[in-house]
């Protein structure tokens, strides 16, 4: 997709939702970050009923830590992979508290070293908690950038370096969360919405229908 398009594509897209908002509830820096973890191959949905009551009593990593593995797994039970989740959201609580006085680092090294984070959650928190331009690539963010032409690559760190590039400087805040939300609710896997596409022209994918 050459400059001009790439403008285009998400001024529109800019036009259509102008203050783009991630879907999982959270109270504040460490709340994300437990949610962004545990909504790992599991729907935001999902995760949200999950916390709703847990984020009533849990706060801070010694909240968490108080909870303890137990407790916290009863909240998240209904969610997958829930065991190992629960032992990792617990460790990282024990990181937090030990290593960073209980607060959440502003810091992509930092944030990676926590049991459970990965790049795209430390990318998701550091642009949602402090506005920092990051790009998390997830399966949504992997197929827009390929099937449009945005930024095509093999892996999902391949594609963020190229959005990195791609991506005009005055929509990057939000370029992450206009990406995934044109992958869940339009660009789909299986079955793309391209009739309610507001980018349609712009698509380099070849099986378009309308």
């Amino acid at each position: 997709m050459n400059k001009a398009n790439r403008e285009e594509f998400f001024r529109r897209l800019w036009e259509d939702n102008p203050e783009p908002k991630g879907e999982l509830n959270y109270t504040n820096p460490y709340t994300l970050l437990v949610a962004v973890a545990l909504s790992a191959q599991a729907t935001d949905i999902g995760v949200n009923k999950a916390t709703e009551k847990l984020f009533q009593i849990v706060s801070t990593p010694q909240d968490m830590l108080d909870l303890g593995e137990a407790g916290l797994k009863e909240h998240i039970k209904t969610i997958g992979l829930y065991n190992s989740k629960a032992k990792n959201v617990i460790k990282a609580a024990q990181m937090l508290v030990d290593n960073h006085d209980g607060i959440v680092p502003n810091d992509q090294a930092a944030l990676e070293k926590l049991p459970g984070v990965g790049r795209k959650t430390a990318n998701v928190v550091r642009n949602i908690a402090w506005a920092v331009p990051t790009i998390a690539v997830d399966t949504h963010i992997f197929r827009v950038g390929n099937r449009t032409g945005l930024a095509k690559g093999k892996t999902p760190l391949e594609v963020e370096k190229k959005l990195i590039k791609a991506v005009p400087k005055t929509y990057m805040l939000h370029a992450h969360h206009w990406l995934i939300l044109h992958g869940r609710y339009i660009c789909k896997a299986r079955k793309p919405e391209c009739g309610q596409c507001k980018v349609y022209d712009l698509c380099a994918y070849k099986a378009k229908t309308i």
